[in-house]
């Protein structure tokens, strides 16, 4: 599920906004504010492009959407700005091509320790040897959650409600199962590279 950064100094505008994605693109999740410092699939600054170069030195690689009035000066991609007013179907057909596109381009690769993740190809590759494994869309989903969540330990409660949606066949046992299966899968109980770490209950990505 991919997660979006909405920045924004005019409230009720951003709440409707947020409304209006949640509601007819339920596969997003939006954010309001960052406030643990992670990592997001793509950015919407309102009115706020003096942002627009900050977050890209610090997320280069994630989409960032403006949002600017007609008669704005604001110097950024083009193809990434949207002035206002504009069509609410415009605009989250922009919100998912941003989205495949990154996916799928070299630019939406997750590198971390010895490891490459392809979201859109479902594969990881190893960087030490070149093996290329296929993963399943919740391994997938799994490895994203953690890279999101940078140096955060997550826990199995996180990974219960976030990635399986508190589903009633899915228990924490369930996740422990999942994770260990994920790393012989990955791994291959290789302890100069490993993938998950279990730390104080709860999972983290080796970076």
């Amino acid at each position: 599920m991919p997660d979006v950064l909405l920045l924004s100094d005019n409230q009720g505008f951003a709440d409707d906004l947020a409304g209006q994605i949640s509601l007819y693109t339920p596969e997003f999740s939006v954010y309001r504010q960052d406030g643990d410092n992670r990592n997001f699939d793509v950015y919407i600054l309102d009115e706020k492009s003096p942002l627009a170069g900050k977050l890209r030195q610090e997320h280069h690689k994630a989409p960032i959407l403006l949002l600017e009035k007609a008669d704005s000066s604001a110097d950024f991609d083009p193809e990434m700005t949207v002035y206002k007013p504009f069509s609410l179907n415009v605009f989250l057909n922009l919100l998912r091509s941003c989205i495949n596109r990154f996916e799928n381009s070299s630019d939406g690769y997750l590198r971390f320790n010895s490891y490459e993740l392809h979201p859109a190809a479902k594969e990881i590759v190893n960087l030490q040897n070149g093996e290329t494994v296929k993963l399943t869309e919740k391994e997938v989903a799994v490895i994203k959650y953690l890279y999101k969540a940078k140096d955060r330990i997550v826990s199995k409660n996180d990974l219960l409600h976030d990635v399986w949606d508190y589903n009633a066949d899915v228990t924490t046992h369930t996740i422990e199962t999942h994770i260990y299966r994920l790393r012989q899968k990955v791994e291959h109980d290789n302890a100069e590279t490993p993938l998950i770490m279990t730390e104080d209950g709860g999972y983290r990505l080796k970076f």
